[in-house]
């Protein structure tokens, strides 16, 4: 099967500018017959396609915004999506979102759905499928044909686009030493699969912090939970036939739940063990003890990456001009509560 063009792919073999290619299928009297014959061979050996729906949403400015979610139980990603609108809205923009519920199918429905020339660009987090399968090739189609695109928390280096993200590495890191710095030496990391990008440079966040302060990580305090469909006994399980005095947990709701199991087990929290979570949400807030956490300022993060997607969606780019793209770092805080010393 010969590989997918674009037209920046057929521009840069027969080095010419984009225009010129557009022209140029297009049978333009602009474009000399030569040129014209060339690009139309090209395009017909490699059996070039343009795609109109993105054409249509290029050419087309809507004012809306199309952001997909992969979950609407986690706080994190509604603060997140507070901040896309709350930017979007005092730019004179609407915003459409779609929740993928983690499913990599729901996730390219709503990315097609979206694309049918009602949206001006996508803001999105990938879902938990899309990252296990690592198949982006709906993304690359969007933005191969140049329509913006801004990735957050949850990205992938497969797709060239701009992307906003905590230090998640770095903050857990903190968090660990926060906790080393109280006396505790045997910390648990409660994680997801490590197909997730964030709980990857979690993980490895908490791995350094140990190393730094001579503490070998023992693989049997680590508790990989399913994103969904959380088994209190397997927590229960793990607490039980583990001797831990301090617990990071990747999620609010994970530490939730370990919490809960911790005390069922007669432990007091924080004395007998420490607990810290990432992201500052309701359940932290309200929890007894209440949760020390990592706050992920998902308003600012999600004020960012509507930033960030309205100035590429305004910005002209000249055709001899090559597209940059960046990744803005927001600074995660620990909010320090009940949970820890």
């Amino acid at each position: 099967m010969k590989k997918k063009i674009t037209l920046k792919h057929i521009a840069r073999e027969l080095e010419v500018s984009i225009s010129t290619v557009s022209k140029a299928l297009k049978n333009s009297e602009e474009i000399s017959r030569d040129t014209k014959e060339k690009v139309q061979a090209f395009a017909k050996l490699y059996n070039y396609r343009p795609n109109n729906i993105a054409i249509s949403l290029k050419n087309k400015r809507t004012r809306n915004i199309g952001v997909i979610i992969p979950d609407i139980v986690h706080h994190f990603f509604t603060t997140v999506f507070r901040g896309i609108e709350k930017f979007a809205n005092s730019r004179g923009y609407n915003v459409i979102i779609c929740v993928s519920d983690e499913s990599f199918d729901k996730e390219v429905i709503n990315m097609e759905m979206l694309a049918n020339g009602s949206i001006d660009g996508f803001i999105m987090s990938l879902s938990a499928e899309t990252q296990q399968k690592n198949d982006f090739n709906h993304l690359k189609e969007v933005t191969e044909q140049g329509i913006p695109l801004v990735l957050f928390d949850r990205v992938t280096d497969e797709i060239e686009c701009d992307k906003v993200i905590i230090n998640d590495k770095e903050v857990a890191y903190a968090a660990v030493q926060k906790m080393i710095d109280s006396g505790k030496r045997k910390i648990a990391l409660v994680t997801t699969d490590s197909y997730f990008n964030v709980s990857k440079k979690r993980a490895e966040g908490y791995k350094k912090a140990l190393a730094d302060n001579g503490i070998p990580f023992n693989e049997k305090f680590v508790l990989t939970l399913p994103y969904q469909e959380i088994d209190n006994s397997y927590i229960e399980r793990f607490f039980a036939v583990n001797d831990i005095d301090a617990v990071l947990c990747v999620n609010e709701l994970f530490a939730i739940h370990c919490m809960g199991a911790v005390q069922s087990l007669g432990r007091r929290i924080p004395d007998d063990v420490s607990f810290i979570g990432f992201t500052d949400g309701l359940l932290s807030r309200y929890s007894v003890p209440s949760l020390t956490t990592v706050a992920q300022h998902g308003e600012q993060m999600g004020e960012m990456a509507a930033q960030m997607l309205i100035e590429k969606i305004e910005t002209e780019i000249e055709e001899h001009e090559e597209e940059t793209y960046r990744t803005e770092i927001i600074e995660a805080t620990l909010l320090e509560s009940e949970s820890t010393k």
